[in-house]
């Protein structure tokens, strides 16, 4: 996996395949690595996951992790790597910062690609979920996070929460905070209606505790497309990621 220099910090990476570009974006201390099924897409498309500051493999960051820093490094690869437009994928907080790039970046953008994200965190149970993962990186646990997080995603296949479990723990603790800080107060639900590229919403059947955002996705986004995964919960892009993959390369082949 290479890595260059983004905005002043190293980025770790993964680029695969040709065609068109997806980019996938991880929420706080996961990393590009929970998106390894996807990277199965490269047989038709150019897959690109990379690992946000202070995450994984990459440097930490000197400077607050916002969405619009991670918009920006996002479009900074993008130029490196000599790529005028992508498709932006992104996973539950990963989500929300797909949400920005296209409000901010919509010349870079063929499309979006939301699973189980939000525009807003609303809810009492999200807000604590995301705080609980706040604290814990606060006080410098990140292994607890790194753990219960590659657990729930693992499929209980052993190598793979294991890998999970050994990339999410090289989280620096003060940067994963600040994610989890800026995707409580993140909220972009106003302008939603400005999104003028294709989105395609993606959801657990089981994760009712995000249907309210799913709902609100496809009410406020002109031209969105809203899809349930049967039988599945938040963990899809590994517990589901046949299903995600096939949903994905479809609504490519139809709006790129």
């Amino acid at each position: 996996m290479p890595h260059t220099l983004i905005n002043g910090y190293n980025m770790h990476f993964k680029d695969c395949g040709k065609g068109t570009a997806i980019i996938f974006i991880h929420p706080p201390v996961l990393t590009s690595l929970n998106f390894q099924y996807q990277m199965k897409l490269s047989a038709n498309f150019r897959t690109l996951a990379f690992d946000i500051r202070g995450h994984g493999q990459s440097e930490a960051s000197r400077k607050e992790i916002t969405y619009p820093l991670i918009t920006q490094d996002i479009r900074e690869l993008m130029n490196r790597l000599k790529i005028e437009k992508a498709f932006i994928c992104g996973y539950s907080t990963g989500g929300s910062v797909v949400l920005d790039f296209l409000l901010t970046c919509p010349e870079r953008a063929l499309g979006g690609i939301v699973i189980g994200g939000m525009s807003e965190v609303s809810d009492k149970k999200l807000r604590n979920k995301i705080s609980r993962g706040r604290f814990f990186s606060q006080i410098g646990a990140v292994g607890v996070i790194a753990f219960s997080t590659a657990w729930s995603q693992g499929k209980l296949k052993l190598s793979l929460i294991r890998s999970l479990f050994n990339d999410a723990r090289k989280a620096n603790a003060k940067n994963a905070e600040q994610y989890y800080q800026y995707s409580l107060d993140y909220n972009c639900t106003a302008q939603l209606g400005k999104i003028q590229q294709p989105v395609l919403l993606v959801y657990g059947e089981k994760d009712t505790l995000f249907h309210p955002y799913a709902k609100l996705l496809k009410e406020r986004l002109p031209k969105s497309e809203l899809v349930f995964i049967k039988n599945s919960k938040h963990q899809i892009p590994t517990k589901a990621a046949d299903e995600l993959n096939e949903l994905i390369e479809l609504f490519i082949l139809t709006k790129g």
